[in-house]
């Protein structure tokens, strides 16, 4: 029987329709809406695995960090109102950070639309602003359009979140429509008259930085650029969580900019006389709340590199406007060959000056020093390791302490969502059974995204998960007292004990109070094989490496 033939209902279509466009797998919590999708994915042979969450925010974020780790979109299916309520942070994070993810929505049927049916959300209103599009199936015989156009959607330009509405007597329809074709992404590339300017710019530079972050790398892309600027020193930085493009350890990289991030660095990009940027939407954390370049003219010739031109010259107007994929400008790169790189040697030295000063484990630390906990994961675990982590003033040390290897490596969002370490933690090892994978998460965040280490324990997936435990919302304590001194509110919390929350799963836990116990702890979680919590008991008085109370 061809498939012109064949009779499916629009649950097999969906799912058939996500696996021709490369989706293999959906996160998220079922709903009565979608019964036919989960009777369809549940079939052998359907080629599309379905990860039961326990908590849809965190289904959302594991399909984002998927669709992140994959460079191609990921899906999440939720149920209609609290469950589509619940998935809007991974919809914001996917928007703020270029990430091509598709949320599935059950809808009443459509018999019931515009009454206000039971749990019915206009979901269009809902998150037009934070999508690229929303789109509400009609038919079952234009699934595979709308699969079609979301994913088209998604991956085209710049990458982002859509939103696929079905309603529910659309999942029990049966029709004989075949699927389409997959999509193919279309990726801009420079011209050679561009690519000629930015050979000219860079020639006449004498304090050049590259800045590389954004959506859209792949391995041989990191590659490439790690290539052209350690062939022609140029001073390499990374943008806001993009730490893993660039080889940390290369002469040439001078840092990043992040939240807690070196001052230094920033100056060192505002004293520039050619920026090349990379990737980057140059976001209010990467330009330090758009102090580091003027607005709208930058004070530095501004190459901007980016796939959606819809993005370029929205904030900053630069000297030389490039829509382009990542991929297709660093190919292009390779054509200008060498440069003349004496006019700026001696910057590129300072600023890795700069970078491996700031890395100094500070002296003077209340408490457990997380700058030597931060630095034996660096030094210790494979350089293909994945690291993971929410928001929070923990992430700094992170941020400032450990040296990214390998692209690939560093997932975290760019939204500054919390409660995201430990789902991208859960879908990095779905996605990648063999590496090891280390989340890190504050007692806040952490707790933010706990019901789903329970998913972690179901699958049997070998996450480290370090709760870094102070008992309070530390950045915002942070503020407090740099606002309101000595009078905090709202920021305490008490916690459990959260190696005990471990062992009452039945998997590893363990308390580190002091810096020496950590190597150990970290050896016993990761040869026990299966999920495990280790919980480092900070200082409620040290905040961050250069703040203390």
């Amino acid at each position: 029987m061809s498939q012109q033939d064949q009779v499916r209902t629009g649950g097999e279509i969906l799912v058939s329709a996500l696996r021709v466009h490369g989706v293999d797998t959906v996160f998220g919590v079922p709903g009565e809406s979608a019964l036919p999708f989960f009777d369809a994915v549940a079939k052998e042979g359907s080629g599309v695995r379905f990860v039961q969450c326990r908590h849809e925010a965190n289904a959302c974020h594991m399909a984002e960090a998927d669709a992140k780790l994959r460079g191609q979109p990921s899906a999440c299916i939720v149920s209609r109102g609290p469950g589509a309520m619940h998935a809007a942070i991974g919809l914001h994070t996917a928007k703020q950070d270029s990430t091509p993810l598709i949320l599935i929505v059950g809808q009443v049927p459509t018999n019931e639309r515009t009454r206000e049916g039971f749990q019915e959300v206009d979901y269009g209103r809902t998150f037009g602003d934070m999508t690229k599009w929303v789109g509400e199936v009609p038919s079952a015989d234009m699934i595979p359009e709308y699969v079609s156009r979301a994913v088209n959607f998604a991956i085209q330009g710049r990458p982002g979140p859509v939103v696929l509405v079905v309603p529910e007597d659309v999942f029990g329809m049966t029709s004989s429509v075949p699927d389409y074709p997959p999509c193919k992404p279309a990726h801009a590339r420079p011209s050679p008259a561009d690519m000629g300017k930015v050979a000219e710019l860079l020639r006449k530079a004498e304090r050049p930085v590259v800045i590389v972050g954004g959506t859209g790398w792949t391995t041989e892309a990191s590659k490439k650029v790690t290539r052209f600027c350690a062939e022609n020193n140029l001073p390499v930085v990374a943008g806001f969580r993009s730490q893993d493009i660039v080889d940390n350890r290369l002469p040439q990289y001078i840092g990043d900019m992040s939240l807690g991030g070196n001052m230094l660095v920033a100056e060192h990009v505002k004293q520039a006389d050619v920026l090349l940027v990379i990737g980057d939407r140059l976001s209010e954390i990467t330009t330090k709340a758009y102090t580091a370049l003027e607005v709208p003219v930058p004070e530095q010739t501004l190459i901007h590199v980016f796939p959606g031109p819809e993005d370029i010259g929205s904030v900053y107007i630069p000297h030389l406007p490039i829509v382009s994929s990542v991929t297709g400008f660093v190919d292009a790169l390779e054509g200008i060959g060498k440069l003349d790189s004496s006019a700026w040697d001696s910057w590129t030295r300072e600023g890795r000056a700069n970078y491996e000063a700031f890395q100094e484990t500070p002296a003077k630390i209340d408490g457990i020093n997380m700058a030597k906990i931060i630095k034996h994961l660096s030094e210790t675990l494979p350089e293909d390791a994945i690291i993971t982590n929410g928001a929070g003033n923990y992430a700094i040390w992170l941020q400032r302490f450990f040296r990214f290897k390998t692209f690939g490596t560093q997932l975290a969002p760019k939204s500054g969502s919390m409660g995201y370490g430990l789902p991208a933690g859960i879908a990095a090892k779905l996605r990648y059974p063999e590496r090891t994978v280390v989340t890190l998460g504050g007692d806040g965040c952490f707790m933010m995204a706990s019901p789903d280490f329970a998913t972690a324990i179901q699958a049997n997936l070998g996450v480290v998960v370090i709760v870094v435990n102070n008992g309070m919302y530390g950045t915002i304590r942070m503020h407090q007292e740099r606002n309101f001194p000595g009078r905090p509110s709202g920021t305490a919390l008490r916690n459990p004990d959260f190696a005990k929350m471990a062992e009452s799963y039945g998997v590893f836990g363990a308390v580190v109070e002091t810096e020496d116990q950590f190597p150990a702890a970290l050896e016993a979680a990761l040869a026990s094989g299966g999920p495990a919590i280790i919980e480092i008991r900070m200082s409620a008085r040290q905040l961050t490496p250069d703040f203390a109370i």
